[in-house]
């Protein structure tokens, strides 16, 4: 069984992120120290509420270092994928650096977003494979990828935004997989099949 560790910064829906995995197929260990993330196949970094809670809690943990290194997929969350990124205008928080761009404000009438989205998938990716793309967001900002080529996904919400990204084997989607019933399940399930089959590709 394909196993995946859930960071635990502090601030992230651990405990649905983790059954909606199980549900996928995989083994959960919410790893509260780096030291856990060594043995899993595949890494989630979800996220909830402000970059610069995320950021610190990564910061306290000492995960920093890790989650830069590791070499397996990695799936950032909501909060989790705007963590990826080098900077926030949330906080003026800098970020992990594992995809170039930034985190901005959306400009619309009323925030934060809130409610299923169709998502247009806009380069072809795994994680969308077999999915109906309507999805559950709740989040009051967006990325902006310095190369369009990590855009993978755009919705619109007073104006088109990123919703999900790839760079290589980092990938994030700006809504809440494990709560967007069924096309949320198979994207996990797409992410866990992805982890097993880096792992099997790793001499």
């Amino acid at each position: 069984m394909t196993t995946i560790a859930v960071v635990d910064h502090g601030a992230g829906n651990l405990v649905s992120i983790a059954q909606g995995l199980e549900r996928a197929g995989a083994r959960v260990v919410v790893a509260a120290t780096p030291a856990e993330l060594e043995s899993a196949q595949g890494i989630v970094l979800p996220g909830v509420g402000s970059t610069g809670a995320v950021m610190a809690g990564i910061r306290r943990g000492g995960f920093v270092d890790a989650l830069r290194s590791r070499r397996v997929p990695l799936l950032g969350i909501c909060v989790g994928m705007q963590v990826l990124f080098d900077h926030s205008d949330e906080d003026a928080t800098s970020g992990l650096g594992l995809i170039p761009g930034r985190v901005r404000r959306l400009a619309a009438p009323r925030l934060p977003h809130i409610g299923w989205n169709d998502v247009t998938v806009v380069r072809p990716d795994p994680l969308f494979a077999g999915t109906d793309p309507v999805f559950y967001f709740v989040h009051s900002y967006a990325p902006v990828c310095d190369d369009v080529d990590h855009v993978v996904a755009r919705c619109e919400y007073g104006e088109p935004f990123v919703a999900a990204v790839r760079a290589g084997t980092v990938a994030g989607v700006q809504f809440h997989p494990e709560r967007s019933a069924t096309a949320g399940l198979r994207l996990l399930s797409n992410f866990v099949a992805s982890c097993r089959t880096a792992v099997e590709a790793i001499p």
